[in-house]
């Protein structure tokens, strides 16, 4: 019954949690009855501040939103009794409703994370500010201009409805090759998979090392190339270093049967072989960025075992935001069980891919509030027009991913943890083990990444046996690594050596934290391992002709 529950109808453990949650709390009565004690405590206490609200009296507010909740910012809420108390029953039904669930005796740790995130969407969903009738603000607005933000905000929900998606910014803002991926270069190499871009160099003498960035599948490689000022391309060039990145694909249907042995053959392993040939260097360093960094360590594992140490192709490495051990993989966790992974496949299966605007869909409800409902009630309620954000237009150019590829991603990583195994899984006909990996490593990640959490991706330092530093990053998984210097600084980041014996917390107590951005503490590590300087090299030659300039074909594919 639990197996046709959870494959027919609800397969992404909506429900089952929440009903296992309910029978948790009746089957445990002492417990629930010293719950609904401190319920009624803190319920008696709203009751007294609305009550001296309500004759006008001073009250502190027995609840408050968080630091990042910014709903409830308009003075309004705070200055008017009646929206206050509005905003404070809120508020108590949903911190009450989290903490029960959170606190459910006889559930896992990941049942009540998955009950509390649902329950979670659902109290953000109904949040008061999200209704016309129940935002002050949007009253106030609609008042103001004589109703013509409500005609707005109606013209701007057509087009959401018609675009199929809250749009988080302007769709016309940008255009990639025109405002968005600028930097100078030529397509040197194509294949069914992927296109390699060689940057044009902005000094006359380089170091002779090459550096090859590895990009996730998911969106486009372009969030690495955003403007002059964003873009870590620009960054790396003008730092002296000769710079190759991958832009793969956007697959469709006739690509279902593409697996990941294709992605490390055809993309990561074609992309390195292409820059060593076309720069005529032995040996490149290699970065990978999320995914493309899981795909990057897996042929790391991979070319140690079919080179071996002295022909390794790649001398040094970079991590971003990348997850090996996906034990705890942070919030995307609650879609990546075994009911989850079967309803997302069998989609897959039926179309050949998966859509890229489910799996943003998917990302976007682990922020909810930030990422769907700020921009509903300021395009819908207050009729404001869309900003122009380069970041959260990249983050609407979504990528489709092909269905072996992606299944295959899924279950053995997510589902089943096999990486981590020493020769669990063969990938491209080599047995993977990441203690294998014997060169040094640079690890970077983000203080708020929701996506790739610090603590997790940390795990990486176990497996590698080869000299590692790791940094940690403030901000979130983008922010986090498009982080450009700039005076004052806007961010910090933390950096020390690491060892295998390391657990995050110690390694955290003993690294220096420095205002800044990490990209100047990445560059006094990666330059002296990058060779001499000599001429710069030319952007094409003639093995490796232009087949289009940057920022080349595939990255136009919808």
């Amino acid at each position: 019954m639990h197996v046709q529950w959870e494959s027919t109808i609800d397969p992404m453990g909506l429900y089952a949690p929440l009903i296992h949650a309910q029978l948790g709390w009746l089957s445990h009565p002492q417990e629930l009855a010293e719950a609904m004690v401190g319920f009624s405590g803190r319920l008696w206490e709203l009751q007294w501040h609305s009550m001296r609200r309500l004759i006008g009296a001073p009250s502190m507010d027995p609840v408050r939103p968080h630091e990042d909740d910014t709903r409830f910012n308009d003075p309004i809420w705070h200055e008017s009794a009646t929206w206050d108390l509005v905003k404070s029953w809120y508020l108590m039904t949903t911190r009450h409703t989290q903490d029960m669930l959170y606190s459910t005796p006889g559930l896992s740790s990941a049942e009540r994370r998955r009950a509390a995130f649902w329950w979670r969407n659902w109290l953000n969903a109904v949040a008061p500010t999200n209704f016309l009738a129940t935002n002050p603000v949007a009253l106030r607005k609609a008042v103001e201009t004589q109703g013509g933000s409500l005609h707005a905000g109606w013209q701007n929900f057509i087009d959401d409805m018609q675009a199929g998606m809250v749009r988080m910014s302007d769709p016309d803002g940008f255009e990639v090759g025109g405002n968005l991926a600028t930097t100078p270069g030529e397509v040197i190499f194509r294949n069914r998979l992927v296109e390699v871009i060689h940057y044009a160099p902005t000094r006359t003498r380089v170091r002779a090392r090459p550096v090859v960035i590895v990009t996730p599948w998911i969106n486009k490689f372009y969030i690495l190339d955003l403007n002059e000022r964003k873009s870590m391309v620009r960054y790396l060039l003008d730092q002296g270093l000769d710079v190759y990145i991958t832009s793969w694909k956007n697959p469709d249907a006739s690509m279902r049967e593409v697996s990941f042995d294709d992605y490390i053959l055809d993309g990561v392993h074609a992309t390195i072989e292409a820059a060593r040939a076309q720069s005529g260097q032995p040996t490149v360093h290699a970065v990978g960025y999320c995914i493309g960094g899981t795909a990057l360590s897996i042929y790391m594992a991979w070319a140690n075992r079919r080179f071996g140490a002295e022909a390794m192709p790649v001398a040094d490495w970079t991590l971003l935001t990348t997850l090996v051990d996906f034990r705890k993989p942070g919030d995307i966790e609650v879609f990546t069980d075994e009911g989850s992974v079967n309803f997302i496949t069998s989609g897959m299966a039926r179309k050949g891919y998966l859509d890229g605007a489910q799996m943003a869909s998917a990302f976007r409800l682990l922020r909810s509030n930030s990422l769907i409902w700020h921009f509903a009630v300021h395009s819908w309620l207050y009729g404001e027009k869309l900003p122009a954000f380069d970041v959260l237009f990249w983050n609407m150019d979504t990528t489709r991913m092909p269905y072996h590829m992606h299944a295959w991603y899924l279950r053995e990583l997510y589902l089943r943890n096999r990486l981590i195994e020493s020769n669990a899984l063969t990938v491209a006909g080599e047995p993977i083990d990441l203690h294998q990996i014997a060169q040094p490593l640079y690890v970077v990640s983000a203080e708020d990444d929701h996506i790739a959490p610090w603590q997790q991706t940390f795990r990486i330092i176990h497996f590698v046996t080869a000299e590692k530093r790791f940094v940690l990053s403030s901000s979130g998984h983008i922010l986090g690594i498009v982080n450009p210097p700039v005076k004052p600084a806007k961010r910090r980041y933390w950096a020390a050596t690491a060892h295998r014996a390391d657990r995050w917390e110690a390694w955290h107590e003993r690294a220096t934290p420095t205002d800044g951005s990490w990209w100047e503490d990445w560059m006094r590590w990666l330059k002296p391992r990058s060779g001499p300087l000599g001429r710069a090299r030319p952007v094409v030659n003639a093995e490796h002709p232009s087949l289009a300039p940057a920022p080349g074909v595939y990255v136009h594919e919808h």
